[in-house]
């Protein structure tokens, strides 16, 4: 699907974790957003690290030294630093600083570390999202990501399956007792195969014990 859209082979991976998050940054739930936020952040640092790795055949005949390539991949900040460096560089415009870089990230670890229970804002979320274009259209010479997502979206959409309509949204229990609601059996059926609950959430998994537990 994404060589339709006329990405280098090793482009597609960084693009790949773009398009997930922002499949998760449209719907708008809490469990969405905890997921866009750290499919984001996660592009950005694969983005970088890919293009390190490339060969300088497949990123424009730059080179680097070995060993500040090695250095640039220790971690999280010293990617930062190699790419606000290579954006200076190339004489582009610097869309933001390294600190707000990294207080994104930060964000994105209080999601990923701290048990899923902090969910980003949608301005926290705008702000990463336009973070993450830019990083992929800096370094992998893409001029419009915009118009990009929305047609592997538009592509995604085509070969998706529809869920029958008589198949509801799960809802929260509203009491603690277990729910005997046969469409909520049916809506929990669906958001499992579709993988709309995350195991590792207390708060998801206190609704699927409440909702499971009546059948």
């Amino acid at each position: 699907m994404l060589s339709k859209l006329g990405l280098k082979p090793w482009a597609e991976r960084p693009f790949e974790l773009i398009n997930h998050a922002e499949i998760h940054f449209r719907r708008e739930s809490d469990y969405d957003r905890r997921l866009a936020i750290i499919s984001f952040d996660n592009s950005i640092e694969v983005s970088i690290t890919t293009y390190l790795t490339l060969h300088p055949s497949q990123r424009g005949n730059r080179s680097y030294e070995n060993k500040m390539v090695e250095q640039w991949l220790h971690n999280f900040h010293s990617k930062s630093d190699f790419f606000l460096l290579e954006n200076k560089n190339r004489g582009l415009p610097e869309y933001t600083e390294k600190g707000e870089i990294v207080w994104y990230h930060e964000q994105r670890n209080e999601c990923y570390h701290g048990g899923g229970f902090s969910v980003p804002t949608k301005k926290t979320l705008e702000g990463i999202r336009k973070l993450a274009l830019w990083v992929f259209s800096v370094l992998y010479d893409t001029t419009d990501v915009e118009s990009m997502l929305e047609m592997a979206i538009i592509n995604r959409n085509k070969v998706l399956p529809s869920i029958p309509d008589n198949f509801v949204v799960p809802q929260i229990p509203a009491l603690p007792e277990p729910s005997t609601d046969p469409t909520q059996a049916k809506a929990l059926t669906v958001a499992t195969l579709l993988g709309k609950w995350d195991e590792n959430n207390k708060s998801d998994l206190e609704i699927i014990r409440r909702l499971a537990d009546g059948f």
